[in-house]
This record gives C-alpha cells, structure tokens and sequence, in this order.
C-alpha cells in the first residue's frame, strides 16, 4: 500500500509529484508580480489545486486568502478588494457565478471542476470547463519551471473570520522563519497526533483556517491524504476500511450525521484502522461526544481554538469522561485566563470571558483594521468572545460565547446550555437558541429547531421536555420549527441570521 499519495476522485499523485506541481505555481506566481508579502485568493472546492496554492504561497512568501464558495458576488468583491489580493485560483463553474465581483487587476486562473466535484453537488459538464478566454490551470502550470531558489519566508493563510456584526476581518500574520516553520510542523504533529505513514482524509472544506492547517500538517509527516468534494457519513466509513485510515479530523455536525447511521449500516465497516480522531470548530453535544467514544474507542480527542490564538487546549477521551463537557487543558506554552467585565482576573470555577495567549504562535492583526486587533487584548492575552471558567486542576470549560449570551430580566443566560439539552429531544436533529426583543425583559429566549425526518411533534411537548430539565427561565418562549437551519460547513450556525428579522422589526440594530 502506497503511503504517500494524495488522491481526489481518480486522480493520484505522490506526494513527489504534488511538490513539484506546487513548485510550478511558485514559480508562475512570482514571474507574474506575487513576490514576496503579495496575497493570492482561493476559491476552489475541495481539490488537489487548493492544495497546491498553499504550499506554493508558502515558497514564494504569499498568504493565501481562502474565499467560502458559498459567498456571493458582494461577499468576494469585499474580500478581493480588502486583501488586495493579486490573483484568483478558481473553479470554473464558481468564476461563471461571481465573474463580475472581480476587479480588473486581479490576474484569475480557473481551475476545471474535477469530475468527482461535479458528481457531488450537480454541477453540469458545461459548466466545469474552464472559458475559452480564460489563463486555464493546468496548461499554466505547465508552462513553468519548478522553483529552484531557497523558500521564502511563509506568511500562511489570511483567513477572513465570519464576525458577528459587520464585515468579516482577515487575520494577517507576521512571516514564519524557517526555524518557526519546523517547530509549528512539530507542533502540529502532537496536536493531532500525525505521524510519518497516517493515512487520512479531508472530509471538511479547505477554506476553513483548521481543514488546511490539518491537510498541510499531514503532507508535512509523509501521510496520505484523500481530498473528499463533501462529507458523506456512509462513504467516509467504507473509505476508512478500503483505505486503512488512521487518522480523521471531524467536527460535530459530522459526528452526528455518523450516529444517524443505521446500526447495520455503522457496524458493516471494518473501522479498526483507526488510532487517532480529533474534533473541534464548534461546540459538541455531550451524548453525541459519549456515544462516539463507545463507538470508536477512546481514540478521541478534542481541541479548543480559534483562527487567532490557534490551538489553544486538547483533551483525550479519559480527560473528557472524568470531566463531561471540558475542552482540556491549556497546551504547552499557552495561557488561560478568566477575566470579568472590569477586568479582574477570576477565581477557579467562576465565569467570566475566556483570554489566551498566542504561545509560540507569530503575533497577527486583523487586516486593515489595527484598532480592532488592539480592542480584544488584554494584559497580552486575546479574547475571541467565549464564556467560560478553569476548574481547580485547570480545565477549561465553555458555557457560550459573550455574543450569544441572552441578558433577561438582569439574568444571563447561555444558550448552549439549553440547546445541549434540547437536542437530545428523539425528535430534535439540530436546534439553535437565542435572545429576541421583549419591552419588559429586554430580551426573551427563542428557539429554532430542525425535526429528524418524519417527525412533527408540537412546540409544547419541546418546552414542557426542557421545564423538566431546566429552570424556567431557561425554556424558550417562542419555537420555530425549520427544514434547515443556517450553518457554515465547520458546524457553526449563523445565529445572527435567526436573530436579525426579530431586531428588525423591533427597530433596533443586534
């Protein structure tokens, strides 16, 4: 079994050939202006390309700036124009959709939508050929040498976080040397537990800060990697018994989706492959955490972090059973610390806003906008938002973040709390809790919930499920029942969506 390909639908390469590809791009990227410091943009599915684009930013000393192919025409016109990105690496179908949010000084290579892409979310033939005016991706790259001189110093990625109010904000890091490099290589080796001949595979979208953290980590070790178009619960179980997998990133959603399963379906896979799982990007339910380590074993890991401060905490499966609910403990070299609204530094078991240190992370700011790195420091430490308290034995726990803690009658209230409760409801398969206008209040809670197929039950038998669990101002007073609810693909829901036509209406901005 080869231990060293990447491989996406048919196409295979080794790890060999991946390189040199990517030392092609570098090549062609710097020949065309992209020195040093100069940002490249990506907006491609899941793909052998976006892979190549990073390791090619790394070489020529460019950030790349991942783009959400979900965002529309408005959505890319602010990223290209606030990253003053000099390239756009496309798929052809996407650059059809948001062709006019380019603007003219943006040199744009389309990449053909691989067939397996196509097969995955319906694309037609036509549209995944590349225009005939277009610089097309591999004939490109082609025409380029490899890069031969020295690697220059890597910048990363320049991730835009999703915020909570207002535009998004590209998160802009200083340059990593070459002694940095290696170390945050070995870094993420204990973070997700890589190892030279893991066998693993991409099943979240490339564009989120830790999918491709994850997919360079795992090139760096000499794994292999499986670049999958989309997460299909059923089909990643036969790929870690055709493949031999040995390590896996997911986040809950995904975790989820694999305990809907059938039992023929999740015991018909041979799975024994596997030695290490780890999950993050959003907060897990505590039954779906407990029954997928009684599926797969204490092979479990979670991490706590963010695009700023990074990997922040980890905790194994023996840590998470003694201590239901805990992200770990702060890793090597970071620093954890509680603080109140005056910020006062906060006892052990006592709530307050979670502050962390960068460790051996390089210093960021957000791009364009200085003063808004500066307004979420403290004491030299960052705060992303999040609620939470250190235990005696420092564990960390989150109780919800500052943004979407629900202030009623004076009262804070955390809705993670309640929706971890709400979705062990049989009927309930997702659900979203959050704080509407009242004129007594100030703000009552609201719930949105998604029924498993099949299901219809009444907004009262959830309400008298959660009085029965909880105290009563913790039970929403208002229920909607939704096919979908709005999610990105690292599991976070926008609940800024949920909230907004309510706010609106009452005439006052969330």
């Amino acid at each position: 079994m080869d231990a060293t390909i990447i491989q996406s639908g048919r196409r295979r390469l080794t790890l060999d050939a991946l390189r040199e590809r990517a030392a092609r791009v570098a090549t062609g990227w710097e020949s065309s202006g992209a020195r040093d410091g100069a940002t490249i943009a990506v907006m491609l599915r899941n793909d052998i390309a976006f892979i190549e684009c990073m390791l090619a930013a790394n070489t020529v000393g460019a950030y790349w700036v991942p783009i959400n192919w979900h965002y529309k025409v408005e959505e890319v016109r602010y990223i290209l124009a606030d990253s003053r990105a000099s390239h756009l690496v496309i798929h052809a179908d996407l650059l059809r959709q948001v062709a006019d949010a380019i603007p003219q000084q943006v040199s744009v290579i389309c990449v053909a939508t691989p067939p397996e892409v196509c097969a995955a979310y319906g694309i037609p033939a036509a549209d995944a050929e590349p225009p005939g005016d277009c610089c097309e991706w591999q004939h490109w790259i082609e025409r380029h040498p490899p890069w031969s001189a020295p690697p220059l110093l890597a910048r990363g990625s320049m991730v835009y976080t999703s915020g909570t109010t207002g535009r998004p904000k590209g998160v802009k890091r200083q340059p990593v040397g070459r002694d940095d490099r290696r170390a945050h290589a070995e870094l993420r080796l204990q973070w997700f537990g890589f190892r030279a001949g893991m066998r693993t595979a991409m099943i979240g979208p490339l564009y989120h800060s830790v999918q491709s953290t994850y997919a360079l980590g795992a090139i760096s070790a000499g794994g292999s990697v499986f670049v999958l178009p989309k997460f299909d619960p059923e089909y990643v179980l036969h790929l870690i018994g055709r493949e031999r997998l040995t390590h896996l990133h997911l986040v809950p959603t995904m975790m989820n989706r694999l305990l809907e399963l059938p039992q023929s379906v999740r015991w018909k896979y041979d799975l024994s492959s596997l030695e290490f799982v780890i999950h993050g990007a959003a907060p897990c339910p505590k039954d779906v955490k407990r029954s997928m380590i009684e599926w797969w074993g204490p092979i479990i890991h979670e991490y706590y972090g963010t695009s700023e401060a990074g990997m922040v905490s980890r905790c194994s499966s023996e840590e998470w059973l003694q201590r239901e609910g805990t992200v770990g403990k702060p890793w090597p070299g970071r620093i954890v610390r509680i603080y109140d609204e005056s910020g006062n530094i906060l006892p052990a078991n006592v709530e307050g806003e979670v502050y962390m240190s960068l460790g051996t992370l390089p210093n960021f700011t957000y791009h364009n906008a200085d003063e808004k790195r500066a307004a979420i420091e403290r004491d030299g430490l960052i705060t992303s938002g999040d609620i939470g308290y250190v235990d005696a034995d420092g564990y960390l726990f989150l109780c919800d973040r500052k943004h979407d803690t629900v202030i009623s009658g004076g009262v804070n209230i955390y809705p993670a709390e309640i929706e971890g409760v709400l979705v062990t409801h049989p009927a309930v398969m997702d659900c979203a809790v959050f704080g509407i206008p009242d004129e007594e209040l100030g703000e009552v809670l609201a719930a949105a919930v998604q029924l498993r197929n099949g299901w219809n039950v009444p907004t009262g038998e959830l309400q008298r499920f959660l009085r029965a669990r909880l105290a009563g101002f913790k039970v929403p007073r208002r229920f909607e029942i939704r096919d979908a609810l709005p999610r990105e693909d690292s599991g976070k829901i926008f609940k800024r969506l949920l909230r907004e036509p309510y706010w609106s209406q009452a005439g006052r901005r969330i």
